[in-house]
């Protein structure tokens, strides 16, 4: 089995300081700490996987397209650091425009990454700035740690890796 740190995106990999939605790349950019801390994860042996809500798509603000332009743009800043993702879910829909299943707090996303990568759920856990990620991380059966929004995610890789 495989452990695994899932990070929420919008506020806790990139600053969302000022945007209402992040889709463009120079719109993008990576909060403190949080290049290096992938990479150490990835160098302690976690898998490092993305969950997160791009609602904006289900209300026309962007397209399925731009997420994933954005999550190339991310994954390559990434890679020239040396440091990569495994994998990124994220759910296009809205509450205010139709119901689904991989919305958070639905732990749908978690859960089919837990499945997908054979993950051990007591070592692996979820890092976010919303409520709604510590209750989809609670609803999956892992850990959950919330962080301020747009902080330096320095202490808290620290935390798990020490």
């Amino acid at each position: 089995m495989n452990k695994a740190v899932f990070l929420d995106r919008d506020g806790t990999i990139n600053s969302d300081e000022g945007h209402y939605y992040i889709y463009k790349k120079e719109d993008f950019i990576f909060n403190p700490g949080v290049i290096e801390g992938i990479k150490r994860l990835n160098e302690a042996g976690y898998l490092v996987i993305v969950v997160t809500n791009q609602g904006g798509v289900a209300k026309g603000e962007y397209t399925e397209k731009e997420v994933e332009l954005l999550h190339e743009y991310m994954c390559s800043e990434l890679a020239k650091a040396g440091a990569r993702i495994d994998k990124i879910y994220y759910c296009p829909h809205h509450d205010s425009v139709s119901k689904c299943k991989c919305r958070k707090p639905s732990p749908y996303m978690i859960e089919k990454a837990i499945e997908e990568f054979d993950i051990d759920k007591s070592i692996s856990l979820l890092i976010g700035d919303g409520t709604r990620d510590i209750e989809a991380a609670e609803a999956a059966g892992i850990r959950g740690i919330k962080i301020p929004k747009n902080s330096d995610i320095t202490p808290v890789i620290d935390a798990i890796l020490n």
